[in-house]
């Protein structure tokens, strides 16, 4: 395979945002439950704002004794999609995610979920046994202890899916630095971009002086 057929790119791309949501968040152990939503928050709004496609799960999230909508983070960039809701696992399995998958056109995945190890597990391997490329988000997914992200991270890379984190999966789709579509990121950059978002605000502050 070229490397350009490795590429990522805005017309190339699907994203899939796999069970985010607060009760799952709090029984997975990132780096910390702030860092994650706000990997998750820059990721939801650069899809928006690039216009790629973006399917959205949830597991359980009505019906039950408690409610447990999606993080608001994504349903604020996302407003008029509404998340598919089902009661196993695995989200491939569910006819109207893979239909809403179909509907994008594309074959190129990027997957991020609650838990690594489970949820985004199942559905990256469903997605690659039906012919589909994929990309998992590594740090806007967790596991439910560091060990278990670890070892899904493993079993999804030997399996043939790619792993990426989301501000390279940004520079990827938006490569030139001066494009209208990197410039239109700017924000996301400097609310959710960490190491870059200071690097962004350093630019900024030079080129508003006139340097």
């Amino acid at each position: 395979m070229s490397e350009n057929q490795n590429e990522l790119t805005i017309e190339n791309s699907a994203v899939v945002l796999i069970d985010h949501q607060p009760a799952i968040a709090l029984v997975t152990a990132p780096p910390s439950q702030t860092e994650l939503v706000n990997n998750v928050a820059g990721l939801a709004r650069t899809a928006k704002i690039l216009g790629v496609p973006t399917v959205l799960t949830t597991v359980g999230a009505t019906g039950g004794a408690l409610d447990d909508p999606i993080f608001k983070e994504i349903s604020e960039a996302f407003p008029d999609v509404k998340p598919i809701d089902r009661v196993t696992t695995n989200a491939w399995s569910h006819p109207d995610v893979r239909a809403a998958v179909e509907a994008t056109g594309r074959r190129k995945l990027v997957m991020a979920g609650l838990s690594t190890d489970v949820c985004l597990a199942q559905a990256v391997l469903g997605a690659l046994k039906d012919g589909y490329e994929v990309y998992f988000v590594s740090d806007c997914s967790a596991g439910v202890t560091p060990e278990a992200h670890e070892d899904a991270k493993t079993r999804l890379t030997m399996a043939g899916a790619r792993p990426i984190n989301w501000t390279a999966l940004l520079s990827e789709w938006t490569p030139g630095i001066t494009s209208p579509e990197r410039i239109a990121l700017t924000d996301v950059l400097t609310r959710h971009g960490g190491a870059a978002a200071l690097w962004t605000n350093y630019v900024l502050a030079q080129a508003s002086d006139g340097r």
